[in-house]
């Protein structure tokens, strides 16, 4: 009885003592639903109901979070210049003003992290090579430090913030996430969480305000990026 006991209390992910652990909830059943949940991925983004990642979406042996910035590459020569940026977000519906300050808050804060020189560059690059350097504290940690897709941890974000509806998020709830997910004294990562949750619910949110788990799923991956504009032309089916 008493091995038993141990067994469970070395399982539980709730403590008496601390009831934020009781009130955001961890599910119980990934092992069943996705294989080696918590092993994060290279190439695809998989979850609970896309065990494979993205169908049809092409990882061209790039990282996730290299994947989730290449939509930004238009002539793929593996550097985001801010003019492309620019393109990109015009391209999936942002309107000019929008686009210029996202183009130059994104370079100003991501560029010289990604160089493959210590000189800074006076047209503000992104390498895509090195977006891993360019990883923010405070963020759910979906990405690790190489830029790996973990299944694991973008589940969590569902399991303990979607309140109204399991498998979306409101925009309190994503306030409340980022919140949560903040790093004392991180003002940087702070910021950079608020915009980058910002712009995707401003850009995928659904007729009822929701932010749909399907949608943060193929924002990973970037493949949200390549839907939206394909929908911009109508050129996009459904998205599941």
């Amino acid at each position: 009885m008493a091995k038993a006991q141990a067994s469970q209390e070395a399982m539980s992910t709730v403590a008496d003592m601390a009831p934020i652990t009781a009130d955001r909830n961890l599910p119980q059943d990934l092992d069943s639903k996705l294989s080696k949940p918590y092993m994060p991925r290279a190439l695809v983004a998989p979850d609970t109901d896309n065990v494979n990642g993205t169908w049809g979406h092409e990882h061209n042996n790039m990282s996730v979070l290299q994947q989730h910035v290449a939509f930004f590459d238009l002539d793929k020569d593996g550097i985001i210049y801010p003019w492309e940026t620019f393109r990109a977000f015009r391209s999936m519906g942002f309107n000019v003003i929008s686009s210029f300050v996202l183009t130059v808050l994104l370079h100003a804060a991501l560029s010289y992290a990604t160089l493959p020189t210590w000189l800074p560059s006076p047209v503000f690059p992104i390498y895509i090579q090195n977006i891993h350097r360019a990883k923010h504290g405070g963020d759910s940690g979906t990405y690790d430090t190489e830029g790996r897709f973990t299944p694991a941890n973008f589940e969590f974000i569902f399991s303990k913030y979607a309140r109204e509806v399991p498998d979306k998020l409101t925009l309190r709830e994503l306030w409340h996430m980022t919140q949560a997910n903040s790093v004392a004294h991180d003002y940087f990562g702070w910021a950079a969480s608020k915009l980058e949750w910002g712009v995707l619910y401003s850009l995928a949110r659904d007729e009822q305000g929701f932010l749909s788990k399907e949608a943060v799923r193929r924002c990973f991956d970037g493949s949200l990026f390549e839907y939206c504009a394909k929908l911009r032309k109508g050129t996009a089916g459904k998205m599941a």
